[in-house]
């Protein structure tokens, strides 16, 4: 709403200047003298072609906006010291009458390769001026490095929907090129795993309170081929001073010990399965026989398993049971219970 009122502001203002200046009362120049409707309507469509440029590029990158706008200004400051310090020379060897054609081609040149060299470098170090800084962290203090099994396993799309990560998402190009290699894959499985980590990612991309982007690493490696994905997500991490998103276990050991801070999603997942204690009653349906006698084994939806003391001949049943005990391990939890109705009062 706020930029509707201030294009529409802007559209009045245009109009209002335009219409002054082509006036006859104004002593516009030759060329409008005559063909005051058409210059009016000319230089109207001129201003508002910075609308028009607007609406069509939504998404503006203040980093890029800065590096353009230090770019063309310093390019103009060394270019002008550069001519004020070669002025002697053109004194001494009477050459005043080209200093206007070389000062032009070395503004121009110089302010090209000021702004071509931000442009390309402004991941690399921060500039030390208020409020504009080049950084790769536009959101949250860390960016989060989401590997292949990450977008495949899907979860990170679920989390991410609930607005508790604020912090920018990356998913290396080489990640990106891994899972597309599984979706071009011959077997109907591996192929059905990386199309869902390709949908994964779009639909990340696609929500509007998240910051994802393909990180581009080409230029920055050498001989990337003898090192390992998981190697080069840690080389990474390190180097954005960011944390790994993953659901591989093996991963998560090796970024532990080069010092690398890892999310798993599955211990995430855990850690937000609701917590019973002795006493609380649940509702499950009883699936199978358990490994002792009058036991019957059923899970929740999370997949704890929850063993119930007699209740064998109530497979297929749902039994109301009151929680006895708890045994949390590396493998998972599971819980013991009894049927509601058998509980002591």
């Amino acid at each position: 709403m706020f930029l509707l009122v201030l294009r529409f502001v802007y559209l009045l203002i245009c109009t209002s200047a335009v219409a002054t200046f082509v006036h006859p009362s104004n002593h516009p120049p030759s060329i409008v003298e005559g063909n005051e409707i058409l210059s009016f309507f000319g230089m109207l469509l001129i201003t508002q072609a910075v609308t028009a440029i607007d609406i069509f590029i939504p998404r503006k990158r203040v980093e890029v906006i800065s590096a353009i706008y230090f770019g063309l200004l310093i390019g103009v400051l060394l270019s002008y010291l550069m001519l004020q310090a070669i002025h002697p020379v053109f004194d001494a060897m009477k050459m005043q009458q080209y200093r206007g054609g070389i000062g032009m081609v070395l503004t121009l040149t110089i302010t090209y390769f000021s702004s071509s060299l931000l442009m390309q470098t402004r991941d690399d170090f921060r500039f030390v001026i208020p409020y504009v800084e080049f950084a790769r962290e536009l959101k949250g203090s860390h960016p989060l490095i989401l590997d292949s099994s990450a977008l495949i396993d899907g979860r990170i799309a679920d989390v991410v929907e609930t607005k508790i990560i604020d912090s920018k998402m990356i998913v290396p190009d080489f990640v990106l090129k891994e899972v597309q290699d599984i979706a071009d894959s011959q077997d109907k499985n591996r192929r059905t795993r990386g199309r869902r980590g390709l949908d994964v990612l779009a639909k990340l991309q696609q929500m509007p309170h998240a910051e994802v982007t393909v990180y581009d690493t080409k230029k920055r490696e050498g001989d990337a081929r003898s090192t390992t994905v998981d190697q080069r997500l840690v080389e990474l991490a390190k180097e954005l001073n960011g944390r790994i998103v993953t659901s591989d276990f093996n991963l998560n050991k090796v970024a532990g010990v080069q010092g690398v801070e890892v999310i798993n999603l599955n211990d995430v997942a855990s850690s937000l399965r609701p917590r019973y204690l002795p006493g609380d009653t649940l509702k499950v349906r009883i699936m199978r026989e358990g490994e002792a006698p009058g036991q019957g084994v059923g899970y929740l939806d999370d997949g704890t398993m929850v063993v119930c003391e007699q209740t064998r001949d109530q497979i297929g049943k749902e039994v109301d049971v009151t929680v006895t005990s708890m045994l949390q391990s590396s493998s998972g939890r599971m819980i013991f219970a009894r049927p509601t109705a058998l509980m002591p009062r």
